[in-house]
């Protein structure tokens, strides 16, 4: 039996993806700022819940030796937490980049530096990094939220052949936009004072075509996503998840910038 750990789990796509490795007879290490067991239902003998700060290097060693010590292993680490951002970049407060950085990048990195050792001795192990479809598309007003993005992207690209020869795979999962789950609700409070009057048309605009969106991403698409890379073996590193991530994902890869930018610009009903 396997085990996976999986980090931001009270709400989302951790949710989501915890609940769907339960019903496929997974051990389940599910992880959350403020531990709830009410979250993921019935009680288990598969599911620990445990307290996760993934921006707190205590905290990381913690809960990783507390899932190693229930099921004796962790074969898959999804790191899934994140927090958004909306805001005109020129107005973004330096602190507000860096705590988006804390978590979104730095969070990730340490959680892969924490667990890679005990993947590395048993000569094995996967490790998923949730980012987003925006690394496909760098839409407006989420600048530093997708740079944090870009960097997990190269990060993991570059740790995909690091640790091949330990026997380690590393995926990425890329969800296009959910306007159902608690991560957008944050990020949109996060805009507030964020949108000068330089702005306020443009983010206008732009918030009309995020209400009235074409496909978008639900949690169960995301969780089924993390579940085909956390199973697969083959050298596949990049798994769009959700029918608004695929489209944008062909799109980047089969036209040239002047097409892809301009087909954006489109989609999005912007003007220059």
């Amino acid at each position: 039996m396997k085990t996976i750990l999986i980090t931001g789990c009270s709400s989302g796509y951790g949710k989501a993806t915890a609940e769907l490795f339960l019903k496929q007879g997974w051990n389940v290490v599910a992880t959350m700022r403020k531990p709830d067991t009410r979250v993921l239902g019935e009680a288990s003998d598969r599911l620990r819940v445990v307290a996760l700060d993934v921006t707190d290097e205590a905290s990381i060693v913690e809960a990783i030796g507390q899932g190693i010590a229930a099921f004796g292993k962790i074969d898959v680490l999804v790191n899934n937490a994140g927090i958004g951002l909306f805001s005109a970049f020129e107005v973004t407060p330096a602190a507000t980049v860096r705590e988006l950085f804390e978590t979104n990048t730095f969070g990730v990195m340490a959680m892969a530096k924490a667990v890679i050792p005990h993947m590395r001795s048993r000569g094995n192990g996967v490790i998923v990094n949730v980012t987003s479809s925006v690394c496909f598309a760098g839409m407006p007003l989420v600048a530093p939220y997708a740079a944090s993005k870009f960097a997990v992207e190269g990060f993991t690209e570059a740790l995909f052949f690091e640790l091949d020869s330990v026997g380690v795979r590393v995926k990425l999962v890329e969800p296009g936009y959910g306007p159902g789950t608690r991560f957008t609700a944050n990020g949109m409070g996060r805009m507030d004072g964020l949108v000068p009057p330089a702005y306020q048309a443009y983010a206008g605009q732009l918030m009309h075509a995020f209400q009235n969106p074409g496909p978008t991403t639900s949690a169960d698409q995301v969780a089924d996503a993390v579940l085909a890379a956390a199973t697969d073996e083959t050298d596949r590193l990049r798994f769009p998840a959700g029918p608004d991530s695929a489209q944008l994902a062909q799109g980047r890869w089969n036209s040239n910038d002047e097409q892809f930018l301009g087909g954006m610009r489109s989609m999005l009903r912007m003007k220059r």
